[in-house]
Parts: C-alpha cells; sequence; structure tokens
C-alpha cells in the first residue's frame, strides 16, 4: 500500500506541475494574468483530484494483477492435482489387471486381452498351466507356504515364456498363456520350458525339507472360426489328460512330453 501511495502522489505532483505549466503558458498568450488565487488553484486541484484518483487506480489495478496471480496459481495448482489424479488413476487401473499376490494379469484382464489379441492374430496357442499337488501343500504346511511356492512358479512361467506372450493368473493354483503367433513346435518348446523351470525350482517349507513342485499343461492350437470358449475348453481337456497321466507333463494335440 506505501508504494501505491508514493506513486499516486508521484502522479498528483505532475499532474500539478503540467497544469501550472499549462496555465502560466496559454492564459499570457490569450491575454490573461496569472495572478495568486488562480496559480494556488492551478496547484491545488491537480492534488486534490489527481492524488486519491491516482490512488484508487493503482490500488485497483493491484488488485487486479494479484487475483491474475491467485488465477495462475490456482490453475497450476489444478493442473498439479489432475496430473495427480491422472497418475493415481493408471495406477489404480494397472492394479485393478494384475492379480494382487503374483502380478500377473487377472482373469478378467487376461481373457479380455485375449480376446483384443486376434485382431492382431489368427495363430497362436493357449496354454492352461495347473499346479500340481498344490492342497498338499496348503494342507500340510500351510497357506503362507502355499502362497511361496505360488509366486516361484508365477516367477517360473514368466521366465520361460517371450515378454509379449500374454500371462495370467485365472485360478488358484491356475495360469494361462497365450502364445501368438507360435507355431506348434514352437509352442511346446515354450511349454516344457515352462515345465521343466517349475520342477528345477529349490522349493522349501521350512525346517530344512524341500518338496518338489511341477505343473501339468494343456495346450491348444488357435485355428480359424474357433471361438476362444473353445479353444479353453480343448486346452482344459488336456490339462486333464496331463492330470490322468499322472501330472508333470504337457499334452497338445500330437500326444503329450513326460517329465524326464
Amino acid at each position: 500500500m506505501r508504494q501505491i501511495l508514493l506513486k499516486a502522489a508521484v502522479l498528483a505532483i505532475g499532474s500539478a506541475a503540467a497544469s501550472f505549466l499549462i496555465v502560466i503558458t496559454i492564459v499570457p498568450a490569450i491575454g490573461g494574468v496569472v495572478e495568486g488565487n488562480a496559480v494556488l488553484m492551478t496547484l491545488v486541484c491537480p492534488l486534490v483530484i489527481a492524488f486519491p484518483a491516482s490512488a484508487y487506480t493503482l490500488w485497483q489495478k493491484q488488485k487486479l494483477a494479484d487475483a491474475f496471480g491467485q488465477l495462475a496459481a490456482a490453475h497450476e495448482q489444478l493442473a498439479d492435482a489432475h496430473m495427480e489424479l491422472a497418475e493415481a488413476h493408471e495406477k489404480l487401473a494397472e492394479k485393478a489387471r494384475h492379480d494382487d499376490m503374483t502380478r500377473l494379469l487377472n482373469r478378467e484382464s487376461f481373457f479380455a486381452a485375449l480376446k483384443n489379441s486376434r485382431r492382431r492374430t489368427d495363430t497362436g496357442v493357449l496354454l492352461i498351466i495347473d499346479a500340481d499337488n498344490f492342497k498338499y501343500i496348503n494342507d500340510t504346511h500351510g497357506h503362507q507356504q502355499g502362497d511361496a511356492a505360488l509366486l516361484l512358479i508365477a516367477d517360473a512361467i514368466r521366465a520361460g515364456v517371450r515378454d509379449a506372450d500374454l500371462v495370467g493368473r485365472i485360478g488358484g493354483e491356475e495360469f494361462a498363456v497365450f502364445l501368438g503367433g507360435t507355431t506348434a513346435e514352437e509352442a511346446m518348446l515354450v511349454a516344457e520350458r515352462v515345465r521343466l523351470g517349475v520342477e528345477a525350482i529349490p522349493f522349501s517349507p521350512g525346517e530344512g525339507k524341500f518338496l518338489p513342485l511341477s505343473v501339468s499343461i494343456g495346450a491348444a492350437r488357435l485355428r480359424p472360426h474357433l471361438s476362444w470358449s473353445q479353444l479353453m475348453r480343448e486346452a482344459d481337456r488336456r490339462l486333464y489328460e496331463a492330470k490322468r497321466q499322472g501330472r508333470n507333463r504337457v499334452v497338445f494335440e500330437n500326444g503329450s512330453q513326460k517329465a524326464a
């Protein structure tokens, strides 16, 4: 406020000086005489009028500048809030798409991605992977050790497939992998790599004991005019066949590949 009053005073003095110069220049030129009262009015009137007018104008200008500053700050805060909200929404959406424990795609997200993948390819192989004898681990060593075993199996599956392949947890101890654009031979190699990866896990539930882990895998090849539900049923049938044959094996359309 002090700066406003000082600026208003300077403007008022300038107005008075300008008024005085105009009067002493023009009045004599038209034959008039500049006397004491006229000089006084020439100086006082601009001071009385210009000072409050200038002070009010400068004050309003300052208020407007402050308001614009506050508005700019509010816009900046709003932009930051929008960015934080977008990041939070993205993280929430990402979390909603993934299984809380394994961080693989959950069932809904896996099948949604599976449907979208058909727009890019009409070839590929679906693997349904189920942990063998998992109930025994939960019943004998507890669900905490069962969860630890599931995490190890999920890591082995993730390590056995390609980065572009779809991997999801579609049930308690059941996983699914879609190998887009692969041949039956390539898919069999991937499935066997996953099976061997799980078989090699050194899983210890505690007390210095080690339990073997294994998975059974059913595979089905995507073909023209074959729906996803039909593909799932075909892979499921082969998974049950792998279980029936003794577990720890891959069953595909050309037979099964057993554990070593």
